[in-house]
């Protein structure tokens, strides 16, 4: 196998007989593999044109069913260079420039809004429909001068300012802003989303070396590294971000490394349908580079890649080649497959590669139309997206796609009158909606189905999670001797190591009996006997979310049938009735409705403080904080600081699942990463917002990420102090996806749930006092024995639950407060009231839920 470009040197070429045997499978639309494409990338001659002729019927008959046969779409755009600063020092890179030269040539650090909103509006005046917004990555982290310029023009970040702009070129021209910041984070795609139709990133390569060797093109560009393009193009489809990538071909890589790179781009396709179009792109060299004396990437190149690339993408990908880049050889193009011709523009240069200007739109007309394929406008978002949707496209995003997009098509409306529209929260968001009446009908009449209609595409591809999770859920061997680690945990439970506390979370039988009874043990001597409770209220004021969480089964769309939406009356109406019964806490948590404005938050927790001012509001999980600080522009600091002053008290410490990646990325499509979840918790503790903590468990992960689960959490309290108590959550299978699509266990065992309580006593002592077990997952029996295994709390009498009930959970949405006593009967201990903070219940609510039982008079039993 040669090289393209500079390899690690040349390699023999292929064999004519693998050559026509990876043609032959091609022609034959048999998979590739890695091998045979890399075969393919060095086809030539006839073997070339062989190739791109069946890349070509693969491309043919996704256009038509797609829709659009013998069409070939491109954008017509403006290129806006918002800063040419960047932390990267890429080799072949002439868009980067210095402070130094900006200064020189009268230019700022960035571009000024004026600047900005001047191309903008003559982009409009000409038909313009995109605005592609180009940035270097992370300039203020390199340069003091782009620092100083966001702290005058009051931006905490680049980011911000992207949004800021982006805001402003939607309300004042129209424009729908395409977005290539560069390496994003999940926070950063959250912030975003709400404000761009569609992003971007080039992956370019996957071969490490070209980052990590000296003198590779990549070297010392921290954002080029291949893993953490990946990542970002991962947390795109985790987000429901239309997502446009590609590669840099002629830049170093070997072939086999060039195919290595389309089947990565190709497995996150698979994986999160999130990946809206492909650009291959050949190298050219350019003066003043350190890469200037390296041949251009040839044409046959390119040909052959898009070929493969077609080939290795399937029909239903958009293929993207840039037409400036060519020399007028579109024919060849489009004859190996591409399917687009990227933006076009007819004000601005490439500012990437201005010495290769724009073909005129009418030229790239003639030229498609010469080979078969009637040019059609699109817009930033490819049809597929405008068809999707939800989760696809925010709601403050639709109506100025709408004003640009044809209904039918999806495609843009050429004549459309580009002008601007309000960029803001839906109007009406609190309107009752729906089955309201969800907390009592889920005990009666249950869930209308066992799954929603999406559930082939709203959680990503079946095929590949399982794919993914399968290593996750291998089984590890223990050589610890359980023996000795049970004496360590008798003697002194903080000095287990990992691999004590690994052996014991394995343990069964007589062992386990012996762990449960050590739990026990420490468990008196640091709470005592009683077993407390709180008598408090379950609002889930929406189940309206399309965040993706695998294992939820409460999530709906707004079309579902059991769908509903709470206004703020029946929030508050709900508080009030649960302080009537002696409550001294509503939890409320919802899901992550696309209508909902980040300050909704805030107006629901205003709500109940205002009709019941001694209740505490215990509120909003890490994923519901990062969803309102994202949607507001305020940082998590800001939002919770904002969110306390409006009546916050707590928040619950849940949305943390397992907190390790490996599992979370499996459980949950687009649910907050581990990282962003302490961010949030730790953040909050520091602000004297205290908060649970908690665990689910039971469904694709192994003792040892509950060891690494417990661990984080009792390093976070030992920093903060600020858990109040650990919750056990076990995994309710029976409605939940990833168990219907045979991925999970059908949650956890007793034995699970044994070892899980008493580890949870062990490894948090003394930081974490508390260890609550779920009546709601457990039941009455479940509950006792967790109370004889190292709990001492019981949570809450919830009066209404849902989440739990819709996962197919058969213990009620309710307990009374004498069910709960009677629980800790069972354990043979006494029961107590507590407050969320776990102090002393005034008497006057002590008396209330006594009189009233501490549940709903209305609430009826669970039905057989």
């Amino acid at each position: 196998m040669t090289t393209s470009g500079t390899g690690p040197g040349p390699i023999p070429g292929p064999t004519e007989n693998s050559l026509r045997r990876a043609l032959k499978r091609a022609r034959d639309g048999v998979a590739l593999d890695v091998a045979e494409a890399a075969v393919l990338l060095q086809a030539r001659g006839e073997a070339l044109e062989d190739l791109a002729a069946s890349a070509a019927r693969v491309r043919d008959a996704g256009l038509e069913a797609a829709g659009r046969p013998g069409v070939i779409t491109y954008s017509k755009s403006v290129f806006i260079p918002l800063t040419r600063l960047c932390r990267d020092k890429c080799h072949y890179c002439t868009f980067v420039t210095v402070p130094g030269k900006l200064r020189r040539a009268g230019h700022g650090m960035f571009m000024s809004p004026d600047e900005v909103l001047d191309v903008a509006r003559r982009g409009a005046a000409l038909g313009c429909k995109e605005a592609l917004i180009t940035l270097g990555d992370k300039p203020e982290e390199r340069w003091p001068e782009a620092r100083e310029w966001l702290d005058a023009h009051g931006y905490d970040d680049t980011i911000a300012y992207v949004r800021a702009i982006s805001v402003r070129i939607l309300e004042e021209t129209g424009l729908l802003p395409h977005l290539n910041p560069g390496v994003m984070s999940w926070t950063d795609f959250q912030r975003l989303k709400p404000v761009a139709p569609s992003m971007g990133m080039m992956l370019e390569t996957t071969a490490t070396r070209l980052w990590s060797e000296p003198g590779g093109p990549h070297h010392g560009s921290p954002d080029k590294e291949p893993a953490v393009r990946l990542r970002v193009l991962e947390d795109a489809g985790r987000s429901s971000v239309p997502f446009t990538s590609g590669i840099l071909i002629g830049i170093g890589e070997t072939y086999e490394e060039r195919a290595q790179s389309l089947f990565a781009l190709r497995k996150v396709s698979r994986a999160y349908h999130g990946i809206q179009e492909l650009i291959i792109q050949n190298f050219r060299a350019k003066p003043d580079t350190a890469m200037r004396g390296m041949p251009d990437a040839e044409l046959d190149e390119l040909v052959a890649t898009v070929a493969v690339a077609r080939h290795i993408m399937g029909p239903s990908a958009c293929l993207q080649a840039p037409p400036n880049l060519v020399d007028s050889e579109y024919g060849r193009l489009i004859g190996a497959g591409v399917d687009d011709w990227g933006g076009v523009s007819p004000l601005t240069i490439d500012h990437v590669n201005p010495e290769r200007p724009w073909p005129q739109i009418d030229e790239l007309a003639e030229k498609s139309a010469a080979a078969g394929f009637e040019l059609r406008e699109r817009l930033c978002v490819y049809p597929e997206f405008v068809g999707r949707g939800e989760p696809w496209l925010d709601p403050r995003l639709l109506p100025h796609v709408r004003a640009l997009a044809d209904p039918q098509t999806g495609l843009a409306v050429p004549d459309a009158v580009v002008e601007g529209h309000p960029w803001q929260e839906p109007e009406e968001v609190f309107v009752p909606s729906g089955r309201t009446d969800l907390h009592r009908t889920i005990d009666t009449e249950g869930r209308t189905s066992d799954r929603r209609d999406d559930f082939d595409e709203v959680y990503g591809d079946w095929a590949a999670l399982r794919e993914a999770a399968a290593p996750g859920m291998v089984p590890e061997r223990i050589d610890t001797d359980v023996r000795q680690a049970l004496a360590t945990a008798a003697d002194d439970p903080t000095k287990l190591t990992d691999g004590e506390a690994l052996a014991l979370l394995h343990a069964d039988g007589p062992a386990l009996d012996a762990l449960t009874r050590i739990a026990d043990d420490v468990r008196r001597s640091a709470v005592g006997d009683d077993v407390t409770y709180i008598v408090t209220r379950n609002i889930n004021f929406t189940n309206v979310c399309y965040t993706g969480c695998r294992f939820c089964a409460f999530a709906q769309r707004r079309t579902d049938a059991d769908a509903y939406t709470l206004s703020l009356d029946q929030v508050a109406d709900r508080a009030q009735q649960a302080w009537e019964l002696g409550a001294v806490e509503v939890c409320m948590q919802g899901g992550i409705h696309p209508d909902l404005p980040g300050t909704a938050y805030f107006d629901i927790a205003k709500a109940v403080k205002e009709r019941v001012p001694g209740m505490h509001v215990h509120a909003f999980s890490p994923m519901e904080v990062v969803n309102g600080a994202t949607r507001t522009g305020l940082s998590i600091r800001e939002w919770l600081t904002a969110a306390k002053e409006a009546g916050l008290d707590s928040i619950p410490g849940t949305a943390a699942e397992i907190l390790d990646d490996e599992v979370r990325w499996v459980l949950t499509k687009g649910k907050l990463p581990a990282a962003t979840w302490i961010e949030v918790v730790t953040t909050a503790h520091e602000l004297g917002i205290r908060s649970s903590s908690t665990m689910m468990y039971g469904h694709v992960d192994q003792p040892r990420h509950w060891l690494g689960h417990l661990r984080t959490l009792a390093g976070i309290q030992q920093r903060t102090g600020g858990f109040t108590e650990f919750v056990t959550l076990p995994f309710i299978h029976t409605n939940a996806p990833v168990y219907l699509a045979g991925i999970s266990r059908p949650g956890p065992t007793v034995r699970d749930n044994r070892a899980v309580t008493a580890m949870a006593r062990l490894l948090l002592h003394p930081h974490i006092p508390h260890i609550q077990t779920s009546w709601v997952k457990l039941g009455t029996e479940g509950a006792a024995e967790m109370l004889r295994s190292g709990a001492d709390d019981l949570g809450g009498t919830l009066m209404e639950e849902t989440i739990s009930r819709m996962a197919g959970s058969s213990y009620g949405s309710y307990k009374s407060v004498k069910d709960l006593v009677a629980v800790a009967d069972a354990a043979g201990r006494p029961a107590r009231p507590r407050t969320t903070l776990y102090g002393e219940v005034p008497e006057e609510r002590q008396r209330a839920a006594a009189e009233s039982d501490g549940h709903l008079p209305q609430l009826l039993p669970v039905l057989d």
